[in-house]
C-alpha cells in the first residue's frame, strides 16, 4: 500500500459549465464558494434554513437570480434529486462550509464519497475528496497553488509571489499564440472542414489523414507537417524570453505565419536551423516615464538609473540638472525640451511626436522628467497619449521636491503640535490663469511649486482680503502676514539656497537676493520649527552638503560621476 502522507494530489482543471454545485452553509466561506462556482460557469444552489444569517454577498447573488436558495435543512435525497437530467439528477459538486467539527459535515462527506460526488468540507482535509486551489488568472492562463489543506494563507502568498514575477499581458499573448497555432494548422490542412479542423487542432497528438485538392496526403506526410508545426511553436514557446513572448503582437503573429508559409512551400525549416526566430519579428518599442528626483544624482531611484543606462533615446525636461544628464551614455540620443513661456504646449507636442516615431522604429524611449512624473509633470497626459497609440508606458516614480525640498531645508512638513497636514499646490495656472489660493489652516504646511515667477500676486492673494471680493469667495480665510515661510531653490544641488522669512517680507527678500530657478515656496508654522530668522526680516543659507558625510563614494551613482 502507498503511504498516504507521501501521495501527490492529482491537479486537474474541470469544465464546470452548467454543473450543479450544492453549498451547505451561509457564512463568508459559503459566499466565496458561490463566487468560485459562478466564475466557472456552474449553477450554485444554497441549502440553509431561512432562520440562518445569510452573508450579504450571498443575498446579492440571490436577488440577482444567480443563486437558488432552498430554505430548509439539508436532506440526503438532495444529492440525487437537485442535479442535471443528463446525469440522472445527481449533483456535480458539494461544498460544506459548516466546519469539520459539525456532525452534519461528516455525514454529508460520507454520503458524497459513497456516491462518488466530489465534496469539499471547510477546515477538514480528511473529509474532503478535493481541495480548491489558490488561483491566479490572466485570460486563458490559470495558475493554481495548493498546500494540501495545510496552509491556505501560505498558498495565497505563494500565488502572489509567482504571479508578481510574471510579465504583464501574458494571457493576451497566449490568446495570440493560440490563434497562431490554429493558423499554422489551417495552412497544413487547407481543404478540411471547419469541424474537422477544430477537432484536430484541439488534439495535436492524434495523427489523421487529410487531403488537399487532387493530392493524396499519406500518414507520413501528415506526420511531417505536424512535426514541422510543433517545432515552430516550440521555437517560440520554449526559447523566446518570457518578456518578449508576453509582448508578442498581431504584426508579430502575421510575420511568423508568413515565414512559416514560406518555409513550408520551400520544404525547409530555416527559422529553426538559422536560429533567427527571435529576430523574425521587429522589436516593439518601449516607453518609460521616469522622474529624475529633486536634483542630486544620488536621489535617483535605481530603476530610473537603469533606464538612463539602457534607453536608445532620452527626451529630458530642461530642468533636469546637469549631474543627472552626465550619467547618460555617450552613445545615447538625447533631446532637451525647448520649453519657454508661450511655447510649452508646442514643445510638449514636439516631444510626443518624437517619442512616437522612435517607438514605431522599435526603440527604447525614456521620457525623463524633473521630480515625479505625476506631480505637475504631465505624466498622466503622456500616459494616455501613448496608450491610445498602442504603447503602455512604464512609469517610474521620482522623489518630488514638494516633499524633499522641505527636508533638505530642515523643515518638517508635519510636526507634532504644529502641523498635521501637507498641501501641494501649483503657483502656475493653466494658460497663465492664477490658480485658486488655499484658505488659511493653522496646522497646515503648504508647498507651492512653480510659484516664484508670480510670487507677488500669490502672496497678495493669500494675505489681502480685497482679493476675495474680486473672486467672490467671501468664506476664504486670509493667511496672517506673520506666517513663517521659506523659499528653497535648486534643492539638493551644490548651489541650493534657502531664504527663511515670513509672508510679510518674502517678496522683498526674493527681490533683494535674486532668483535661482527652479524654486518653490513653503508656507506654514512648520517652517520655523527648527530654524527661525528671529529678529531679522530674513536669513539666507547657501549650499548643500547633506550627503557629504554618508560615505557615498562607493555608491553606484557617485562611481559613475567620478569616472
Amino acid at each position: 500500500m502507498h503511504d498516504l502522507t507521501s501521495t501527490i494530489p492529482m491537479l486537474i482543471a474541470i469544465n464546470a459549465t452548467s454543473q450543479i454545485h450544492l453549498i451547505i452553509g451561509t457564512n463568508s466561506l459559503a459566499a466565496a464558494r458561490c463566487t468560485k462556482s459562478l466564475q466557472s460557469g456552474a449553477r450554485p444552489i444554497l441549502i440553509a434554513p431561512e432562520t440562518e444569517d445569510v452573508h450579504f454577498s450571498l443575498k446579492d447573488c440571490i436577488e440577482q437570480g444567480q443563486l437558488q436558495w432552498i430554505k430548509r435543512e439539508f436532506q440526503d435525497e438532495d444529492l440525487k434529486t437537485l442535479g442535471r437530467e443528463e446525469v440522472d439528477r445527481v449533483v456535480d459538486v458539494v461544498f460544506v462550509t459548516l466546519g469539520g467539527g459539525n456532525s452534519i459535515s461528516e455525514h454529508i462527506s460520507q454520503l458524497c464519497k459513497r456516491m462518488r460526488i466530489p465534496v469539499n468540507v471547510t477546515d477538514a482535509p480528511d473529509l474532503c475528496s478535493f481541495t480548491l486551489l489558490s488561483t491566479y488568472s490572466d485570460g486563458p492562463l490559470h495558475i493554481g497553488i495548493t498546500t494540501s489543506g495545510r496552509g491556505c494563507k501560505l498558498a495565497s502568498r505563494l500565488r502572489r509571489e509567482i504571479s508578481s514575477s510574471l510579465p504583464a499581458n501574458l494571457g493576451q499573448a497566449i490568446d495570440r499564440l493560440g490563434t497562431l497555432r490554429r493558423r499554422l494548422w489551417e495552412e497544413d490542412h487547407p481543404q478540411q472542414s471547419e469541424a474537422e479542423q477544430k477537432l484536430e487542432v484541439e488534439d495535436e497528438d492524434v495523427a489523421t489523414q487529410s487531403y488537399t485538392f487532387n493530392k493524396l496526403i499519406t500518414t507520413e506526410d501528415e506526420q511531417t507537417s505536424k512535426t514541422r508545426r510543433m517545432r515552430w511553436l516550440a521555437q517560440i514557446c520554449e526559447y523566446w524570453p518570457l518578456q518578449r513572448l508576453a509582448s508578442i503582437s498581431e504584426p508579430d503573429i502575421d510575420a511568423i505565419f508568413t515565414a512559416y508559409s514560406r518555409d513550408r512551400a520551400n520544404d525547409s525549416d530555416s527559422m529553426l536551423l538559422n536560429g533567427d526566430s527571435q529576430d523574425l519579428c521587429k522589436k516593439k518599442g518601449k516607453i518609460v516615464l521616469a522622474g529624475s528626483g529633486p536634483g542630486h544624482p544620488d536621489m535617483l531611484t535605481r530603476a530610473t538609473y537603469n533606464a538612463i543606462k539602457n534607453a536608445d533615446i532620452i527626451l529630458a525636461d530642461k530642468l533636469v540638472p546637469a549631474p543627472v544628464l552626465d550619467l547618460i551614455p555617450r552613445r545615447t540620443e538625447v533631446h532637451i525640451a525647448r520649453k519657454f513661456p508661450g511655447n510649452a504646449d508646442q514643445a510638449q507636442e514636439e516631444f510626443l511626436q518624437m517619442a512616437l516615431r522612435s517607438l514605431r522604429e522599435g526603440k527604447y524611449v525614456l521620457r525623463l522628467k524633473q521630480g515625479d512624473p505625476y506631480l505637475y509633470g504631465r505624466g498622466g497626459e503622456e500616459y494616455s497619449f501613448f496608450r491610445e497609440k498602442g504603447y503602455i508606458p512604464t512609469v517610474l516614480p521620482g522623489i518630488t521636491s514638494a516633499l524633499s525640498a522641505p527636508l533638505f531645508a530642515d523643515i518638517p512638513a508635519t510636526h507634532r503640535g504644529v502641523a498635521d497636514q501637507v498641501l501641494v499646490c501649483t503657483g502656475t495656472g493653466r494658460k497663465g490663469a492664477a490658480p485658486e489660493p488655499p484658505t488659511y489652516v493653522s496646522t497646515q504646511t503648504v508647498v507651492f511649486l512653480m510659484a516664484l515667477h508670480r510670487l507677488g500676486d500669490l502672496i497678495k492673494s493669500l494675505t489681502d482680503p480685497s482679493t476675495t471680493e474680486a473672486e467672490g469667495k467671501v468664506n476664504r480665510i486670509m493667511w496672517p502676514k506673520s506666517t513663517p515661510c521659506a523659499v528653497v531653490e535648486r534643492a539638493s544641488c551644490p548651489d541650493q539656497r534657502i531664504i527663511r522669512t515670513t509672508l510679510e517680507h518674502v517678496c522683498q527678500a526674493v527681490e533683494c537676493e535674486g532668483s535661482r530657478p527652479p524654486g518653490l515656496l513653503i508656507v506654514g508654522a512648520s517652517c520655523h520649527v527648527l530654524h527661525s530668522p528671529e529678529e531679522q526680516k530674513w536669513i539666507v543659507e547657501d549650499g548643500f552638503r547633506g550627503l557629504d558625510d554618508l560615505g557615498v563614494e562607493g555608491d553606484f551613482l557617485s562611481d559613475e560621476l567620478q569616472k
